[in-house]
């Protein structure tokens, strides 16, 4: 079983509902969740028991996931290569993160080259690909009385299974913490789905992968709030991971 939040269905019976609201001029598709308990976690607390039990509930989604029969006319978009950090990037272009100049253009551009090797190399096999949940960072998680629950499907679309892995340090990967957080997160993985060491060993580039979707994010998106207090340091603390990832890869 994984906690996660209930819909409520309206009068109609139906789940999903069209609403529209503010003047817009079409309608959009809504679902309603009963109210859930809980708090969201914060980097500054203890999460290894946390990132350890999410672990196992993320190894069970992946596992429904690979036995699951797609049905016809289902669609989610595919946080890939090319939706993370290609020309046709969903959440902006990492080239126009705040902060750019000559040399982080090249530093930056030498990371998002070997990552798009290394994931043609990956290969996207039903074992290591499918539907999962791509956003499993702090803010859409909730304990309560010692469990874990997973909020916020949004970004849910089809990707590698170990993207999920990279997620969980979303806008704290440069932290020194950070690998052994996600080490405590296999541990919980392995007591349900078993890790390739292939699998393990690319956790990293999956990491570049969303860190550098992320300055593309933060600088896509000046009007929110998170963007605003991140501002230029998270640009000048993505080089160090960068120049890190080349050290080790490149």
């Amino acid at each position: 079983m994984v906690a996660t939040p209930v819909p409520i269905a309206g009068r109609d019976g139906e789940w999903v509902q069209p609403v529209r609201a503010g003047g817009a001029s079409e309608a959009r598709n809504v679902v309603l969740f009963a109210w859930e308990d809980g708090h969201q976690p914060t980097v500054g607390m203890d999460l290894r028991q946390c990132f350890k039990s999410l672990g196992a509930i993320t190894a069970k989604m992946h596992a429904h996931s690979a036995a699951w029969q797609r049905p016809q006319g289902f669609e989610r978009f595919t946080w890939d290569f090319e939706a993370a950090l290609g020309e046709s990037s969903r959440w902006g272009r990492w080239r126009d993160g705040l902060g750019m100049n000559a040399t982080r253009l090249d530093l930056f551009g030498r990371t998002v080259d070997l990552i798009r090797d290394r994931l043609e190399g990956y290969g996207r096999g039903p074992d290591r690909f499918g539907l999962a949940h791509c956003d499993l960072r702090l803010a859409n998680l909730l304990l309560h009385e010692g469990a874990v629950k997973v909020i916020d499907f949004d970004d849910c679309g089809f990707s590698w299974y170990m993207y999920d892995a990279a997620t969980l340090m979303s806008f704290y990967e440069h932290l020194p913490g950070a690998p052994g957080l996600i080490e405590h997160w296999l541990e919980g993985y392995r007591t349900v789905r078993a890790v390739a060491k292939a699998e393990e060993e690319e956790i990293p580039t999956f990491v570049m992968l969303r860190r550098l979707l992320l300055v593309a994010w933060v600088g896509s998106h000046a009007e929110a709030d998170l963007a605003r207090c991140l501002g230029v340091a998270f640009t000048d603390q993505t080089v160090g991971l960068c120049s890190a990832y080349l050290r080790r890869f490149g």
